[in-house]
């Protein structure tokens, strides 16, 4: 069944989902799934280039009024991913609000004064910077046309928007300030277009009901299916903050819909359990097998009420499920064979002579934590 997703026929995303499937999810529970075999993470530096958004969505604490946003200058960034990469980063996470520059005439202003015509063309500059820094570069910015995206992708070992939900909720507000589902699978099928390995996800909690969730899930199974690109999917509850006091969703309804995300996606699709957002112990055994990126050297922007959780911590949740952590790239394993998912630019990266191309092979080969484990002992 098609054109049951808000947006959709303006975007003409190819998207289906079949009632029969949307009944079978459901019907799943925790104990229709398993608990994983190991658990990874990302060892990053975020690095948001800027807080304002065209959306006002009333959960998030991201985005800053018009007159408050600024924009970092590439100086920033590059101190930032020197810090990272010194940290034993592998992975620097860009983020800024729905195309900014079309509502903040400062943030429009200050791009064109730096010789840039948006700031998805900013953003590529930013990568290179991370690149040359010895970061991988992971970029989080929003919706994006199929150009945009085309603009850095070559430039970025993994990109990622949140679907959030198919459904209108008041949450995203309204008008042309509201968030449309359309747009965000619209998004995600550009990633699939252009072989960009993908994380996308849903945000539990914010006015959508049980069978939006099931769409939810399933829209997104269906765009990896005809693409293959879908790497992980996050499943986030929704978090008190300064703006947001409707409360988080239940223990059991978060253990259900991890539940429900496991059983729906294919088994090379990893679903995320953000640790320092999420009872993430409470659903070791719901399928999670991925902790998401966290840093030694940057606050979570998105959430700054939630502050990561150190290496040690995760350890301990990995130990505590009785299964091995791993730490990974930005970019999926399975993405790294070949040459359909990893740009000539990327490449060179993972394979440079080079400290950071050193740091790169350490995480596939499963020795960093080693390295890790071990500098810490001896601190101690």
């Amino acid at each position: 069944m098609t054109g049951v997703i808000p947006g959709v026929d303006a975007y003409d995303v190819d998207v289906s989902v079949d009632d029969a499937a949307v009944e079978a999810a459901l019907d799943v529970t925790p104990s229709d799934v398993s608990a994983a075999s190991e658990l990874s993470f990302a060892r990053n530096v975020f690095v948001p280039l800027t807080t304002a958004c065209r959306y006002t969505c009333t959960y998030c604490t991201y985005y800053d009024a018009p007159g408050e946003a600024s924009l970092l200058s590439l100086e920033e960034v590059r101190d930032i991913c020197a810090r990272g990469a010194d940290a034993g980063c592998t992975e620097a996470l860009f983020t800024f609000g729905d195309d900014p520059d079309d509502r903040y005439t400062a943030i429009h202003a200050q791009l064109d004064e730096w010789g840039y015509d948006s700031i998805h063309d900013y953003l590529a500059a930013a990568c290179e910077v991370a690149l040359d820094e010895g970061l991988l570069p992971h970029s989080n910015p929003g919706d994006q046309t199929y150009e945009e995206m085309e603009r850095v992708a070559d430039l970025n070992a993994s990109m990622g928007v949140m679907l959030e939900t198919t459904a209108e909720v008041r949450a995203h507000s309204g008008g042309s300030r509201g968030k449309n589902p359309g747009q965000r699978l619209n998004t995600i099928a550009n990633a699939g277009k252009l072989d960009v390995p993908f994380t996308t996800g849903i945000l539990v909690g914010i006015g959508e009901d049980w069978r939006d969730r099931a769409e939810s899930l399933l829209a997104i199974r269906d765009l990896h299916e005809q693409y293959g690109h879908v790497q992980e999917v996050i499943v986030q509850p929704v978090s008190n903050n300064e703006r947001w006091q409707a409360g988080s969703p239940s223990v059991d309804d978060y253990r259900r819909t991890v539940a429900m995300a496991r059983d729906v996606l294919p088994g090379s699709v990893s679903v995320q359990s953000p640790p320092n957002l999420a009872p993430v112990r409470e659903v070791l055994d719901c399928g999670v097998d991925d902790l998401g990126g966290v840093s030694p050297v940057t606050d979570d922007h998105v959430n700054p009420d939630y502050a990561w959780p150190a290496l040690r911590e995760l350890e301990d949740i990995a130990d505590e499920a009785g299964v091995p952590l791993v730490e990974r790239l930005p970019t999926y394993e399975r993405f790294l064979d070949g040459e359909r998912w990893v740009s000539e630019r990327i490449r060179r990266e993972l394979d440079a002579d080079s400290a950071a191309g050193e740091r790169y092979r350490a995480v596939r080969r499963g020795d960093s934590l080693a390295g890790a484990s071990a500098d810490r002992s001896e601190a101690e």
